[in-house]
């Protein structure tokens, strides 16, 4: 009787003991979730008060639409290796201008800008313009070559109109 008593002695502890555990695993699980209530509440906070000491940036300026400036259809040869035949390429562009009278400025030098273009493009290859990649390689060199014709004005981008290899 005596090994009962102490049996019972030992599980009323075990049982004591079962208690104590789950108020230290409430408070935890208590403690993380204020914790984290207050976490969401400081991002949420943060993130409204932010939009509301930036109101000069979300204004929307009405912007005016890009004039554009047409280039004269220019048609070249393209380099090719003795024995291969002859190709040509014939291309159409626009200058994208951002202001109108940036038109009247550039109108002058449009002699001065076809020469660039064709000197260039003769150099060419057909291989140089295969894919888009070429396309764009093309219009970035011409963009960049304009904007050194017409300087100090400046073209926001050359837009192609036609291309044609033949």
């Amino acid at each position: 009787m005596a090994e009962n008593e102490g049996e019972g002695a030992a599980a009323a502890e075990a049982v004591e003991a079962v208690p104590s555990k789950k108020g230290k695993l409430k408070l935890i699980i208590a403690a993380v979730g204020f914790f984290v209530i207050i976490g969401v509440g400081v991002g949420v906070w943060m993130v409204m008060s932010k939009g509301h000491g930036d109101d000069k940036k979300h204004e929307v300026v009405a912007s005016k639409p890009p004039s554009y400036v047409e280039v004269p259809e220019i048609m070249v040869n393209l380099v090719s290796l003795p024995g291969e035949r002859v190709q040509y390429l014939k291309i159409r562009v626009v200058l994208e201008v951002k202001e109108d009278k940036t038109i009247e400025a550039i109108k002058p030098s449009m002699p001065r800008v076809s020469d660039i273009f064709q000197t260039y493009m003769r150099e060419l290859r057909a291989g140089d313009l295969n894919g888009s990649a070429g396309l764009f390689r093309l219009k970035e060199e011409l963009t960049r070559r304009v904007n050194q014709a017409v300087a100090p004005q400046q073209v926001s981008a050359v837009l192609f109109k036609e291309i044609v290899i033949q």
